[in-house]
C-alpha cells in the first residue's frame, strides 16, 4: 500500500501554531512592556508640572515684589534716584531663591499726578539703569477706572522678568522656551498730596 510523504510547509504547520499559541498565552514581561510605553508619558508629564510650579512662584514673586515697591513708595513723603536705586534690592530679597531671574529683573517706577479733570500725566519716571523711562507731562491711559480721582497722585510699578520653560515631548521635541511675566500696580499716595522726585 502506498503511503504520501507530507510536505515539509505540512510537516512544520503544527508546531508553527503551537508555538504562536504560547507565546499569545504567554504574560511574562509584560508588566516590563506596559513600563516601557508608560514610563516616557509619566516622565513628561511630571517635568511639565514641575516646569509650571516653578513658573507660578516666579509669577507669584513677581506679584509680590511689584505690589511691594509700589507700597514702599508711596509711604514716602518725597524721593530721589538714591532711593529708588535700592528697590532692585527688595526686588532680589524677594526673589530669593531665584536669584538669576531677579538679576534680570526690568523695574520702571513713575510718578503720575491727577489734575481736576483726572486726567493722568507723568510727574516723574525711574528704571533700574538709572534714567527716565518716560517724559514729564506724557498721558498716562492705563490708570484703573477706580483709581481716577481729580487732584491725586499715584504710584506705578512696572515690573517684568524673564523665565525660562522646558518644552518636553518624548520623541517629538525638548526644547527650552523664554517667557517675560509682567507686573504693574498702582497705589495712591500715604501722606501729603504728592510725592515728589528731588533729582529724577
Amino acid at each position: 500500500m502506498r503511503t504520501e510523504r507530507p510536505l515539509d510547509g505540512q510537516r512544520h504547520r503544527p508546531g508553527l501554531i503551537l508555538t504562536l499559541r504560547r507565546l499569545l498565552a504567554d504574560r511574562q514581561g509584560v508588566g516590563g512592556v506596559e513600563f516601557a510605553i508608560l514610563a516616557p508619558i509619566l516622565i513628561s508629564l511630571y517635568i511639565t508640572c514641575f516646569e509650571l510650579t516653578m513658573g507660578l512662584s516666579v509669577a507669584k514673586r513677581a506679584t509680590r515684589a511689584a505690589s511691594t515697591i509700589a507700597d514702599l513708595v508711596t509711604q514716602q513723603t518725597s524721593v530721589n534716584k538714591a532711593f529708588l536705586a535700592t528697590m532692585p534690592d527688595v526686588t532680589e530679597a524677594i526673589f530669593v531663591p531665584y536669584r538669576k531671574e531677579a538679576d534680570a529683573v526690568s523695574l520702571k517706577i513713575t510718578g503720575i499726578a491727577m489734575d481736576a479733570n483726572a486726567t493722568a500725566k507723568v510727574l516723574w519716571s525711574w528704571q533700574e539703569d538709572g534714567t527716565r523711562p518716560y517724559s514729564a507731562g506724557t498721558s498716562v491711559s492705563d490708570v484703573p477706572d477706580e483709581l481716577k480721582a481729580a487732584n491725586s497722585f499715584l504710584v506705578r510699578a512696572e515690573l517684568s522678568v524673564p523665565h525660562q520653560l522646558l518644552m518636553f515631548l518624548p520623541g517629538i521635541s525638548s526644547e527650552t522656551r523664554t517667557i517675560t511675566i509682567s507686573r504693574t500696580f498702582f497705589y495712591r499716595q500715604r501722606v501729603g498730596d504728592s510725592i515728589a522726585c528731588t533729582d529724577c
